[in-house]
């Protein structure tokens, strides 16, 4: 007779896995790890995943998600949204680590991504600049194609600057991402 379906397995298994990459480290963390601590077996993980490093994208992307939600909600305003964003992100222990390039508890996976999700990501913010513009809540002189390079460099920019001349705290992070929020007011009308 076959195992019953577990309910909300991929989320259990998400949720297992976070917990275990922010304890240990992504390094520490196994398949048979997130099995156990999801009460599944390790047969179910790999019915969703078919690798350890399938597991940390998926958790990546869903903190991206929850930025991306948390953020959805504050006012339009460039500047605004940057700060909200520093907030969440502050508040998402997963992408904080991401930010800071916390190789104790990312490894090396976010350099490793080349699916080219980081040209979506640039070519979404390129269209939410563009709206924004439409709205009048951006400058009309302002090419949205060049700020979201700029801020994209910036935001990346952090990552390297955390592993070349950091390690950063959160609240230099804070800092340095209300900094580029700042510098954004500057191309709002």
């Amino acid at each position: 007779m076959p195992r019953p379906l577990v309910p909300d397995r991929r989320e259990r298994i998400l949720d297992a896995a976070e917990a275990l990459v922010l304890d240990s480290g992504f390094d520490a963390m196994s398949v048979a790890g997130v099995a156990a601590r999801a009460g599944i077996g390790k047969g179910a993980v790999y019915l969703e995943f078919d690798s350890k490093r399938a597991i940390l994208d998926a958790l990546l992307q869903r903190g991206t998600e929850r930025l991306r939600a948390r953020t959805a909600a504050e006012l339009p305003r460039l500047s605004d949204a940057y700060r909200a964003a520093v907030q969440a992100l502050l508040e998402d222990q997963l992408m904080t680590a991401a930010f800071l390039d916390d190789r104790g508890t990312l490894g090396t996976h976010v350099g490793t991504v080349t699916d080219g999700r980081y040209h979506a990501r640039h070519a979404s913010v390129v269209e939410w600049l563009r709206a924004l513009q439409a709205q009048g809540m951006l400058a009309a002189d302002v090419d949205p194609e060049h700020l979201a390079i700029a801020l994209s460099s910036a935001t990346i920019g952090l990552l390297s600057a955390a592993r070349l001349i950091g390690p950063f705290t959160p609240d230099q992070l804070a800092g340095g991402l209300d900094a580029l929020a700042r510098m954004a007011a500057s191309f709002e009308p």
